[in-house]
């Protein structure tokens, strides 16, 4: 099993160094979305006192031209403090800090979805747009190899591993529960996890969010993740399809509800946003991954619990369907609805801006309406 060479260096002997006294000073680890779209970058800056909200914070800055967001003759970039957590692997009173990036004539930058998203959230709320995210990943060895898969072959086929148990079932658990209570340190609002269908897989789920507090609570989560498996020496991977053949893809479902759907007789108003969606199937498509559906289209094959990508479907407790409405949802006669499409490695601002502007804001096309 290929890991990293940090991970063979020593805890306990960092562990000495991390129990120091550090005063009144608070260490402040600034987040950003990188130019991929899906990237995470950090650094950390030291503050004189212990930040009480955003307004604490100061604005600071980064080279773009390392992190595909600028050229070299005009590389600054700036960062907006936007959400504050705390830090689970500093410990009180350190911070992490969730940043969005904006350009040297202060215009966002072009992976700052944040931004936009923000000002779409603000025209609904008093809609009250709930969202529940469930983020499928899958663990690797550093070789990009699928952690504890057989180095020249593969584990038995898919069937038990899905919320198995037992360690010819379950790969690497650890991983997973150090992440969880890394997230409910932090004030991440986790809700849950499982292992997922294929081995080396699994899940958790970010939700109930309202508004734009669902992007930055999963992005924050995939950090946490992304450092929780660097302690391990292992890669967190995002990739919808990380293993080709018969295997299951990892997408990132979207639940949502709005005030009126949680309320008596709101199947009608879910059945008429199925309804809007149906109709812009290609506009979320190119909203649900970074690569404006290319991603998506090595996972959405029809196959393996998917919908087909060139067509939209609903159904009541249907995993092949785009659209699925949860059985109780069906019986109830309100409640949610699920949004299959997404892909592990897409924006969640980018995916639940979509879901507002065409369910919501009632808009058609292909192009988003500029407010």
């Amino acid at each position: 099993m290929a890991t990293s060479a940090s991970a063979q260096l020593s805890k306990v002997v960092k562990r000495q160094y991390m129990e120091l006294p550090q005063g009144d000073n608070v260490q402040a680890m600034y987040i950003w979305i990188d130019g991929t779209g899906e990237g995470l970058r950090c650094k950390t800056r030291t503050l004189d006192s212990e930040p009480k909200s955003i307004e604490d914070l100061p604005e600071w800055n980064f080279d773009g031209s390392s992190t595909y967001q600028s050229e070299g003759s005009n590389s600054d970039m700036y960062l907006i403090p936007s959400a504050i957590f705390r830090d689970p692997f500093r410990k009180d009173p350190n911070k992490l800090v969730l940043c969005e990036v904006v350009k040297y004539n202060r215009k966002p930058a072009e992976t700052n979805h944040r931004h936009k998203c923000k000002k779409i959230m603000e025209m609904v709320d008093h809609q009250s747009p709930w969202f529940g995210m469930e983020q499928e990943y899958t663990i690797l060895g550093t070789d990009g190899h699928p952690f504890g898969w057989p180095s020249n072959g593969f584990p038995g086929p898919q069937g038990p591993y899905y919320c198995g148990v037992g360690a010819d079932k379950a790969y690497g658990r650890d991983i997973v529960e150090a992440h969880y209570r890394a997230c409910l340190y932090a004030g991440v609002m986790i809700c849950g996890t499982n292992a997922e269908v294929m081995p080396a897989q699994w899940e958790f789920q970010i939700g109930p969010c309202e508004g734009i507090n669902m992007g930055d609570h999963l992005w924050v989560a995939r950090f946490i993740l992304h450092r929780v498996c660097e302690d391990f020496g292992v890669v967190a991977s995002f990739d919808p399809k990380p293993i080709p053949g018969n295997w299951n893809g990892a997408g990132c479902h979207t639940n949502f509800s709005t005030k009126e759907m949680r309320e008596d007789g709101g199947l009608k108003c879910i059945e008429e946003c199925i309804d809007k969606l149906g109709k812009r199937h290609n506009y979320h498509i190119r909203a649900y991954d970074p690569k404006g559906g290319l991603d998506n289209a090595r996972r959405l094959t029809g196959h393996h619990e998917t919908s087909n990508i060139h067509e939209f479907s609903a159904g009541v407790a249907n995993r092949g369907a785009s659209i699925r409405i949860p059985r109780t949802v069906g019986q109830e006669k309100k409640g949610y609805f699920e949004d299959r499409r997404p892909s592990a490695n897409c924006d969640p601002y980018a995916v639940t801006e979509a879901l507002i502007r065409t369910c919501l804001l009632d808009e058609e096309g292909e192009e988003p309406v500029d407010y």
